[in-house]
């Protein structure tokens, strides 16, 4: 069976609009751990564009807070427009309801070290890897045909095809022997983040979550504090997928959740367990011995704490957050 997965570099224009985001909800949560944070950015050229919600007591210079992200971002003009929450919304979050309808869905496999799938293991190993060579714009993408890998893409601005070529073979030493590498196949570019293509928030839920094999509940994480489920029910959807994983011994864990906006408790909430590999019918059981109310999850996960900005860089799953203990 063949399966593929891409990853993105955190200059990449989608995840540079994630980053800010996340980075705008760090500063509220730093002075205000109860904020409410629901921030989009969008980035074109030399503009940002902030728009969203924000109920707190902090007071955030935003324009500061992007333009130090990163010196690629200091001279950009940052626009904003933020009103403060619903009070329609706020009514059923102040009484500890969802923020929103939604649906959540969490996964581990054993098949990697990080409970994450293998072709997006790869992809994000070979992002990363190149990106410590040169902080850039880029993608990769894997290929694997069974277990073996048949395709490596890598596109990345201001970096050679033949620079490249020796970078992946740093990673995957012995793949040359048995597949393809496309290296810029585009030819060599120099132009890229915002002022080569638009970003916005949200815009990499898939590399963002565990690639395109598995389903996704279809909500952003980014910019939005944990009072709100498509975040931290998402994220509490891994971590029960992990403890499943570990306790039965199993070769994939899949947690369903779904919430309704204003009510504290899920509509639903199933793990489906495959026990091994060849298992003809999974397991399905109702979730029991968690708190999945939004602040139970919040203080389980301990969420109300400045931590997002790395979530928004290399994906949020499969990597040593408390979601994944």
């Amino acid at each position: 069976m063949k399966k593929t997965a891409e990853c993105v570099t955190p200059h990449h224009p989608d995840k540079l609009c994630d980053q800010i985001s996340d980075a705008i909800l760090d500063a509220y949560l730093e002075q205000d751990p109860t904020a409410r944070v629901a921030i989009e950015t969008m980035g074109k050229s030399k503009n940002i564009y902030i728009s969203g919600e924000v109920t707190s007591n902090a007071n955030i210079d935003i324009k500061n807070v992007v333009n130090n992200l990163y010196p690629y971002l200091k001279n950009f003009d940052v626009n904003l427009n933020i009103t403060k929450q619903s009070p329609f919304i706020a009514q059923g979050v102040d009484t500890g309801g969802a923020g929103d309808q939604g649906i959540m869905k969490g996964y581990a496999t054993s098949e990697t070290e990080g409970m994450i799938p293998k072709e997006l293991l790869l992809a994000r190993k070979l992002a990363q890897h190149v990106y410590k060579f040169k902080q850039t714009d880029g993608k990769t993408q894997v290929t694997l045909d069974g277990d073996k890998i048949e395709t490596i893409v890598a596109s990345f601005q201001s970096i050679s095809s033949q620079k490249l070529q020796e970078l992946v073979k740093e990673v995957f030493p012995k793949f040359i022997e048995h597949g393809q590498i496309l290296t810029n196949p585009a030819g060599d570019w120099e132009t890229g983040g915002f002022e080569s293509d638009a970003g916005q928030t949200g815009r990499k839920l898939v590399v963002d979550n565990y690639g395109p094999q598995i389903a996704i509940g279809g909500g952003c994480f980014s910019g939005k504090d944990p009072t709100k489920v498509d975040r931290s029910a998402a994220y509490m959807a891994r971590r029960i997928a992990v403890d499943y994983l570990r306790k039965k011994g199993a070769k994939e864990v899949f947690v369903d959740l779904a919430y309704s906006i204003g009510v504290k408790d899920p509509v639903q909430a199933i793990v489906r367990i495959n026990s091994s590999e060849g298992a003809v019918d999974m397991i399905e059981e109702q979730i029991k011995g968690y708190d999945l109310s939004p602040q139970g999850i919040i203080e389980f996960l301990d969420l109300r704490k400045p931590q997002y900005l790395e979530t928004a860089k290399w994906g949020h799953f499969g990597r040593n957050f408390k979601w994944e203990d």
